[in-house]
């Protein structure tokens, strides 16, 4: 079994509890997480009144964030979308109590990561089984800000039962995240202190180390042939995996996003073969002002999609 395959058939020992606006769906994994809190997946499911469609929301790296980007779930439920806000591994009651969330994904190891990229990818698709299992993926789209954009890239190129995909202030290519987000400090250093299995330890080894694969990545006509690619990273780089999505995207890009590298998000958007493209006047947390227009934007998108067959 390859990394980004999972039995389906492990039980999920499925869970509901009802709010007042919400309901929170909780599931096993179909891995072995890094701690025990985080061998269950919670899902903040917001309903609708007669849905035309339903939305799997991803939010980036970090616990602070996760309320205000909770908004759009709370928010495309009232458009008509059955949303889905999905909690990553390791972060809030998924994580350790003194973590600010999402702490072993950041790491200078590419077998690290590669793991736990896969298994929030893994989380998504196991989330898409349990919204199969009690009604359909019709319409199933997908939403992710940040890191969650890297992870929606790859789980839309992995599962084509996703129909759409919005991507949000969100980028690839290691290169340029790894080596100028300023969120990735702690991992330069590590870089510098203990380099790495592939030993890269600054910018000029990276390049040289992932220029090969680099060039390939335009060449290779299917996903398994991603693992092949060297230095690993690439395992688990959007970039990789960008050219296997025919479904349609649209990408929110901010101006003034320092957090996500521009050239790391025109890499990314360069890739993608069915893409459009809107421009924000905003760094990357700043996009909140904006979150009515980008709301608006996405359902906009969603509903002039062919597969979109009525809108209510």
């Amino acid at each position: 079994m390859t990394i980004y395959e999972y039995d389906p058939n492990i039980p999920l020992n499925l869970k509901k509890a009802k709010f007042s606006d919400y309901t929170l769906v909780s599931f096993d994994t179909t891995y072995e997480p890094d701690i025990p809190e985080s061998k269950r997946i919670f899902v903040y499911q917001y309903h609708s009144k007669n849905p035309w469609g339903k939305i799997i929301i991803l939010h980036g790296i970090g616990n602070n964030h996760i309320p205000y980007l909770m908004w759009y779930a709370k928010q495309f439920s009232k458009f008509g979308l059955e949303s889905y806000f999905l909690i990553f591994p390791y972060h809030l009651n998924r994580g350790k109590k003194e973590w600010e969330g999402g702490e072993p994904f950041y790491h200078h190891s590419p077998a690290h990561c590669v793991v736990r990229f896969h298994q929030a990818v893994k989380d998504v698709r196991r989330t898409i089984d349990v919204i199969e299992k009690n009604d359909n993926t019709d319409n199933l789209f997908i939403m992710g800000f940040s890191f969650g954009g890297m992870i929606a890239t790859l789980s839309m190129a992995l599962d084509k039962r996703i129909k759409a995909g919005i991507i949000a202030f969100s980028g690839g290519n290691w290169r340029w995240i790894n080596w100028y987000s300023p969120y990735l400090e702690k991992v330069r250093t590590s870089y510098k202190m203990y380099s790495n299995e592939w030993g890269c330890f600054d910018e000029v080894k990276c390049v040289n180390l992932r220029k090969d694969s680099f060039n390939k990545l335009k060449k290779i006509k299917t996903i398994n042939e991603i693992f092949k690619l060297k230095p690993t990273c690439f395992h688990y780089d959007p970039i990789s995996y960008a050219k296997f999505i025919e479904q349609p995207i649209l990408v929110f890009k901010g101006l003034f996003d320092k957090i996500i590298p521009s050239k790391a998000s025109e890499d990314l958007y360069n890739l993608f073969p069915n893409a459009k493209k809107i421009l924000i006047p905003s760094g990357h947390k700043s996009s909140y002002l904006f979150r009515r227009i980008i709301t608006k934007k996405g359902i906009d998108f969603l509903k002039t999609q062919n597969f979109v067959e009525k809108v209510r």
